[in-house]
């Protein structure tokens, strides 16, 4: 089993799992590989280094780009745990987005948390109207099932 350090073009970090790196490069070539947090298929392979744990750190900037790295890894599960949330406390209405935000404001329909896809001229008509909506990109492998 192979673990490699993967990045996207938008520069997500992300761990993968092959089994060989014929493997790796058959998924990659197929289009199967995409970031989890954007779904950009533009995967690489960052450099990376078995880690072996000799003592403690000597030079103190290694130490900080240890932590600079954490925090990215950090904010990259705490966005991921929160677009989980969402899927999972929402309906996904699809392109009848604008349409059934309408109903529930006006109270044709009952009060729920909704998602979909709205174009830019829906979303701002929304807003005139006083109808709060947000924009917010989902990672598209947690719009199917959640196991």
């Amino acid at each position: 089993m192979k673990v490699l350090d993967l990045q996207c073009a938008q520069a997500h970090g992300f761990e993968g799992w092959f089994a060989s790196e014929d493997d790796f490069a058959g998924q990659l070539s197929r289009g199967l590989l995409t970031c989890p947090l954007c779904g950009d298929a533009s995967v690489t392979k960052k450099l990376s280094a078995p880690r072996l744990n000799l003592g403690s750190v000597r030079d103190p900037s290694v130490a900080q780009q240890v932590v600079a790295s954490d925090g990215d890894l950090a904010m990259q599960a705490a966005w991921l745990a929160l677009a989980r949330r969402i899927v999972s406390n929402t309906e996904d209405v699809g392109e009848r987005f604008s349409e059934e935000a309408r109903r529930i404001h006006y109270g044709e329909t009952p009060q729920r948390g909704i998602r979909g896809q709205a174009s830019r001229e829906q979303t701002e008509s929304l807003l005139e109207e006083g109808i709060a909506v947000m924009p917010l990109a989902l990672p598209e492998l947690l719009k199917g099932p959640m196991q």
